[in-house]
């Protein structure tokens, strides 16, 4: 059993602990993990029939994009995270999925498992990890930015071809398959970031930039709460305070720039955003948006969609079925946020993913022409799509934020 020893993650200072699958058995695997504590998963090819032997993956600019993604939940969120998986899975993709401290060891562990089981390409693909030694990622404080910010170092760690960056949570899910997401942002300059992002903070300036919070989760085990400061602080005049959505698709070069932060911009920001409220909506869009070198290489858009009520609240609410055809309709590859098992994400597996239960979403990379069985648990070739009229309309739509980037009407520059 191949055993690798703690390693520090580039640029972050956090030392990460992975352990690879044994070449036994799944069963032993899940019961080992649970009575080890170890701090970290990762699939092998140990089970992988050599007749189904994968093409190569192609990576770089001569050749389709590639993402990686960052998968978050918290406790119970085992099943919601494994379906996302599925839902996004692509043999090109590098994937880290993170359950918060709050969640047990043996519910890591079973998400190793199944995720094992349920993808039979990622025992030849090897590209789906899980964090065992877990943040506590509190949803107000700086714990999240600090795990995303790792996750970013670990993935650029991990492979060295992918493109974007891209962080999603168990309550989202896509709207679009991976095929037809690849073929759209094949025309993409890769050095764009997708952030949404406003230097209009109005109510935000009193109730987020001024409040100096603690996060707990930082030094206490399992907590999810922050404590606050008797007293605000000015908002500062060194940099551009900006905000927007918490979730981004990043460039691989800014991404680099966060981990790396070669002019100690990214420095200097995330020792003052360690103590903001909700660090995560205002962290990467400060920093892209304050840098000479990136600053002109946002587009304003996160590319998920959301639903408000009327008044609008701090959170957009959970879509359902009456939000389904205003969702695809829009073009936007990703939605959120849903409820567990709400019937409006089986009808996007029936009618967009064409996704069976508990398999991947079929692409043009399996192979497999047995109606009876999962069309994915043969492959062929991953430098390969096939798009439908679904990446026609994100096409369209990325055009549009594209026009409005150029001509510098949608831009922190």
């Amino acid at each position: 059993m191949p055993l690798r020893y703690p390693t520090a993650a580039r640029g972050c200072g956090a030392a990460v602990e992975r352990w690879m699958f044994p070449i036994l058995s799944v069963l032993f695997v899940a019961v080992l993990l649970l009575l080890s504590g170890i701090s970290g998963f990762k699939a092998s090819t140990a089970f992988l029939d050599r007749r189904l032997t994968a093409t190569d993956v192609r990576r770089g600019s001569a050749h389709l994009p590639s993402f990686a993604y960052y998968i978050t939940g918290g406790r119970g969120d085992s099943s919601r995270v494994l379906r996302l998986l599925l839902a996004v899975y692509h043999p090109r993709n590098r994937y880290l999925l993170h359950l918060s401290a709050d969640a047990p060891a043996s519910e890591r562990a079973d998400l190793a498992a199944r995720a094992w089981l349920s993808i039979p390409a990622i025992r030849a693909f090897g590209n789906v990890d899980v964090i065992g030694k877990a943040s506590a990622m509190t949803p107000m404080g700086s714990s999240g930015l600090a795990a995303t910010l790792q996750a970013a170092s670990l993935l650029l760690r991990l492979d060295d071809g992918w493109d974007w960056f891209v962080t999603l949570t168990a309550e989202d899910y896509p709207l679009i398959s991976q095929d037809d997401l690849i073929y759209a942002f094949s025309h993409v300059p890769r050095n764009l970031s997708f952030v949404n992002h406003t230097s209009d903070i109005g109510w935000k300036e009193d109730k987020r930039v001024k409040p100096i919070i603690v996060d707990a989760g930082i030094y206490l085990a399992n907590r999810k709460s922050f404590f606050k400061a008797t007293q605000n602080r000015v908002t500062p005049q060194s940099f551009k305070f900006f905000t927007g959505s918490p979730w981004v698709i990043l460039s691989r070069s800014f991404v680099e720039y966060c981990v790396l932060g070669w002019d100690n911009l990214a420095r200097t920001l995330l020792l003052y955003f360690t103590n903001v409220l909700s660090s995560q909506e205002g962290y990467f869009h400060s920093l892209i948006c304050n840098s000479q070198d990136f600053q002109n290489m946002t587009v304003n858009s996160d590319l998920r969609y959301t639903a408000w009520d009327s008044p609008p609240t701090t959170e957009p609410h959970f879509l359902n079925m009456t939000d389904y055809d205003e969702m695809i309709k829009s073009g936007i590859p990703f939605a959120r946020q849903f409820r567990q098992g709400d019937a409006v994400l089986d009808k996007i597996d029936r009618m967009i993913l064409k996704r069976r239960y508990n398999k991947a979403v079929p692409g043009a990379w399996c192979s497999s022409q047995n109606r009876w069985i999962d069309p994915c648990s043969r492959w062929d070739n991953a430098n390969i799509v096939q798009p439908t009229h679904r990446s026609e309309k994100l096409g369209k739509l990325i055009k549009t934020l594209l026009d409005e980037w150029e001509s510098s009407t949608s831009s922190c520059r």
